[in-house]
């Protein structure tokens, strides 16, 4: 899988690194803020975005929602360290990961995404009904 990172902490960016290339995944990019991550996506289209819930400037929050909106089919993981439940649900992510963030917990929603990107959409599944 291809992993796009975005955290206005360096560390953090780094550290989120350093757990997806454990997990046997590439990452196409590290962002620093909301804008750059959007930037990014564009640029790399990654398989799966880890999106800070917090930057400065263009929140994680409105940069998921900006990125979706372009591509709906982006699978985008929010990671956080405290924010509201209902404003990180209203984000579009797949997930939503607590910081510090578990090597088996980041492996598990990566997959998880992963999955998702292969599933039918449930209108393609639908057959027609006639009434």
């Amino acid at each position: 899988m291809r992993v796009l990172i975005a955290d206005d902490q360096k560390g953090v960016g780094a550290a989120l690194s350093a757990l997806v290339e454990s997990c046997g995944h590439e990452v196409v990019g590290v962002a620093g803020s909301g804008l750059e991550a959007i930037q990014a996506y564009t640029r790399h289209r990654p398989d799966v975005v880890l999106m800070d819930f917090s930057m400065p400037r263009l929140s994680g929050a409105t940069a998921c929602r900006m990125i979706l909106s372009k591509d709906p089919a982006a699978k985008i993981i929010i990671v956080t360290a405290a924010a509201p439940a209902a404003a990180e649900a209203d984000t579009g992510a797949v997930a939503i990961l607590s910081k510090p963030v578990e090597l088996q917990e980041l492996s598990a929603a990566i997959s998880e995404a992963a999955r998702r990107s292969s599933l039918p959409q449930p209108n393609d599944t639908n057959p027609s009904s006639t009434a």
